[in-house]
């Protein structure tokens, strides 16, 4: 425990600086590319959103200043003081994001372990439902500045649409890290425009400013009713994508991002949602697309392809992390493998997923054609960014608490009063459940439920196989009193528990009646961390003369590797000629059975989990000239 508590300390007093203390402007730059493409694409439709259903609660001023108060404090409670000032010193040894603050929390709170688990696998479900909406409509909100241009382009909104993201999607196996570099750069353009745009307008009607004072959000909604909660619900679409902000803490550190947002980013956003109200207040005709009237006729095409770029990048923001979330959870057991090929050789977080990338696809397409504007994309929006952002408030307690040392007074008074603003605008999103809202909701409920599935198959699955599975030790001593004979050269056995003699092992030995004069025992273990440290990765345990225990050990961001573990190894003084070994691994053939610990349903989702995972010789990097699979059948 010794260690991670260090990491608990530095995460209260920020010491935990990441990469972060060097090339600061580089990073922040890079942050201001990667972590606020999402919202910072939100001017786009968001005021205009929550501007056309306020409207009908009576004069447009009003209105006007009633959204605005909501967009700034939405902005400055949830975004400025949660992530900012709040999570992003709540770093994991440099990590952050929803499985780094599940293990943070977990590695104190033993009791509540199971109930972080669960928190974890909900706020990451309800993440991929955001990863589908979110492409869908920012890149249709841009896109649709083309009917201002001419109204007879309103036909060809839908196809350019699909275009741009097919593109996007077809990229991605060609690997973002040459294109990535200007992305910091085009989205720093984007925000100046953004604060350039505002600022042409807000001298219209200098009375937007009286938004700053909290009282227009607060009576606006409580005189309006459940009219107020729905604008609430579409207010908070100016906050979507600020759980980016924890979510990259590793890749940029906590003072870039927070310099960036605070003194670059937040600006910007305000300048133009108060250009938006301003122009609004002005000419009411305005609201049916205020975002592209704040810019002169002759900008319309320019700011069109700028705007098409700007929702590119936050779209691949969040694909990007779909397929960095899918990996942390494959090392943390809660999805079946699936194939990861790394992009870049100097970037280790580069990598693409195919099945994820065209899952993604589909889907996207699917809410696309099935909602066809962003005004309809809207109501479907939001309710899996808040259930997400009240479950990393939810585990964010645990951590203050437990991790920090806070009195729980004190932890009350700072955590509860945003957990209850995060619950309004989860209640307000609530009520666009059958507008759309049902839509992120079911694909939570899909990945939760393979999720759980996974997690609790393989913990029957783990149950049944230890049946077959004898004690090394004891094996070890059966063959010392009655040797085999024995072959020349390595055999590694891959196997998930070191100490037991694994399937393979045992059918080799009662079919064949041999043994190699080196037996390794090879694990592969996921812990609690992000990363390990490289003197940390490899433990070698000597069992006797012929057999050898290995038990790697890789952080939940880490992809594991065979031929690395080797190499460690060798350093070891443990020197292993791949050429000369042979990799045995089990190859498992589920079944029902009758006396299954779960449901039938759940039963066949399993297995079909497993058939589609990906073959451990792909994802381990071993070479399959020297893989042998002994197949057993086990029942599930």
């Amino acid at each position: 425990m010794a260690q991670p508590q260090a990491a608990f300390q530095g995460a209260e007093f920020g010491s935990a600086e990441g990469p972060d203390s060097k090339n600061y402007w580089a990073l922040a730059l890079g942050s201001v590319g990667v972590v606020f493409g999402d919202i910072g694409t939100s001017p786009l439709y968001a005021f205009k959103e929550a501007i056309t259903a306020a409207s009908h609660s009576g004069t447009v001023p009003e209105a006007v200043l009633g959204v605005l108060s909501l967009i700034f404090w939405s902005l400055t409670l949830v975004v400025t003081v949660k992530y900012v000032l709040l999570l992003l010193r709540a770093d994991y040894n440099g990590e952050g994001g929803m499985f780094a603050l599940m293990a943070l929390g977990q590695s104190v709170a033993k009791r509540s372990a199971p109930l972080l688990g669960a928190l974890g696998i909900a706020g990451a479900s309800f993440f991929y439902g955001d990863a589908v909406i979110t492409p869908a409509i920012s890149v249709l909100s841009a896109v649709e500045g083309l009917e201002l241009i001419a109204p007879q382009f309103e036909v060809a909104v839908l196809p350019v649409a699909v275009l741009v993201l097919t593109v996007l999607f077809w990229m991605q196996s060609r690997g973002t890290d040459r294109v990535a570099q200007f992305f910091g750069p085009v989205m720093a353009v984007w925000f100046a425009v953004l604060a350039l745009g505002g600022l042409m307008h807000i001298a219209d009607n200098p009375n937007v400013f009286h938004a700053l004072n909290p009282y227009h959000a607060v009576a606006f909604v409580f005189h309006n009713s459940i009219l107020g909660l729905t604008v609430m619900g579409l207010v908070f679409l100016a906050c979507t994508g600020a759980e980016a902000l924890y979510a990259d803490l590793g890749h940029f550190g906590r003072r870039p991002i927070a310099g960036a947002w605070l003194y670059f980013v937040m600006p910007a956003l305000v300048l133009n949602y108060f250009g938006q109200g301003a122009l609004v207040m002005n000419d009411a005709s305005a609201m049916q697309n205020p975002f592209y009237r704040l810019y002169p006729e002759y900008a319309l095409i320019p700011m069109l392809i700028l705007s098409t770029f700007a929702t590119v990048i936050a779209s691949q923001a969040v694909i990007t992390g779909a397929f960095s979330l899918t990996r942390q959870a494959i090392q943390l057991g809660l999805v079946p493998r699936l194939h990861i090929r790394h992009t870049s050789e100097s970037v280790a977080g580069q990598i693409y997923m195919p099945r994820v990338n065209w899952i993604l696809y589909i889907a996207v397409l699917l809410a696309i054609f099935g909602f066809r504007t962003s005004s309809n994309l809207a109501a479907a929006y939001g309710i899996s960014v808040t259930a997400a952002m009240v479950i990393d408030s939810l585990m964010a307690f645990f951590v203050i608490w437990r991790c920090w040392k806070w009195p729980l007074w004190r932890v009350i008074v700072v955590v509860i009063p945003l957990l209850l603003i995060e619950q309004a605008f989860f209640a307000a999103n609530v009520l666009k459940v059958l507008e759309g809202g049902w839509v992120p909701l079911v694909l939570a409920a899909m990945v939760a439920t393979v999720m759980y599935t996974w997690v609790r198959g393989t913990r029957v699955l783990a149950k049944a196989t230890k049946r077959n599975e004898a004690d090394l030790d004891w094996l070890v001593r059966k063959l010392e009193a009655k040797p085999p004979h024995r072959v020349s050269g390595t055999a590694v056995f891959v196997t998930g528990d070191p100490y037991s003699a694994p399937t393979s092992m045992m059918h080799n030995l009662k079919h064949n009646r041999v043994m190699h004069e080196r037996n390794i025992l090879l694990s592969i273990r996921t812990v609690e961390r992000p990363r390990v440290l490289r003197h940390e990765r490899v433990t070698i345990e000597k069992v006797s003369d012929n057999f050898i225990r290995i038990i790697a050990r890789y952080g939940f961001m880490e992809t594991p590797s065979v031929p690395k573990v080797l190499e460690h190894a060798r350093r070891k003084d443990c020197n292993i000629d791949i050429g000369a070994t042979s990799f045995f691994l089990s190859r498992r053939s589920l079944r029902t059975t009758p006396k299954s610990e779960m449901p039938r349903w759940q039963e066949h989702l399993f297995i079909w989990l497993a058939g589609t995972a990906e073959d451990a010789t792909t994802y381990f990097n071993i070479p399959t000239d020297r893989v042998v699979e002994v197949g057993t059948q086990v029942a599930v």
